[in-house]
């Protein structure tokens, strides 16, 4: 297998579960600054023009960084970063969403439309970007209140959930377009995650 790649919060998702996992994978540079993400050679094997891309040896390629995760998670070794039952699939499923769609893209929104870092390729709006900023950490509430109940955002089980707002949060960091509160029942969360070697060797 390959791992098509660029350095961004999709790709430490794959690397994260790759640790959790047990999975080494030859990793292939994709410079996306220069476009090569959206060359007719790459769309032709992603439609999408996203990274990360995984290659398998078959030549099958799975785009978008939690399928490519739900893949490894079905041929890797120990606990599922998905859930073993039906009610913490479904658990484990809501929060991802919500981790992703509540926060890690509002991140994401900020951070392309105040900087304008990919202004050569999409319309970047400034003003949309402030809304982004404002309404990422406001979300936040909803998780340090699920976290003052459980040990991993959907319950006792370290997940892709955990993975993807802990990975956003790290983001929202590095890229300092978004104020963060400090909530003491993510921050216990994130001194947890940050402990795993997962979260240090990506």
């Amino acid at each position: 297998m390959k791992l098509h790649e660029a350095p961004s919060p999709n790709a430490r998702r794959v690397h994260i579960a790759m640790a959790e996992k047990g999975i080494e994978i030859e990793r292939v540079a994709v410079d996306i600054r220069g476009g090569e993400n959206i060359s007719a050679e790459y769309l032709a094997k992603n439609p999408g023009g996203r990274v990360p891309m995984l290659e398998l040896d078959d030549g099958t390629f799975i785009g978008e960084s939690v399928s490519i995760t739900r893949y490894l998670d079905a041929i890797g070794e120990g606990a599922s970063l998905f859930g073993d039952s039906p009610l913490t699939q479904a658990q484990i499923d809501m929060w991802q969403r919500r981790a992703e769609f509540n926060f890690l893209m509002e991140v994401a929104g900020a951070f392309r439309n105040i900087t304008g870092f990919f202004k050569d390729r999409e319309t970047c709006v400034e003003a949309w970007g402030v809304v982004c900023a404002e309404r990422a950490p406001k979300a936040l509430t909803m998780f340090d209140d699920q976290l003052a109940k459980t040990e991993f955002l959907a319950g006792d089980q370290f997940s892709i959930a955990d993975i993807t707002m802990g990975v956003g949060l790290d983001f929202a960091r590095a890229v300092k377009v978004v104020e963060l509160p400090e909530l003491p029942n993510i921050k216990r969360w994130q001194d947890a995650l940050s402990a795993r070697p997962s979260f240090s060797a990506s």
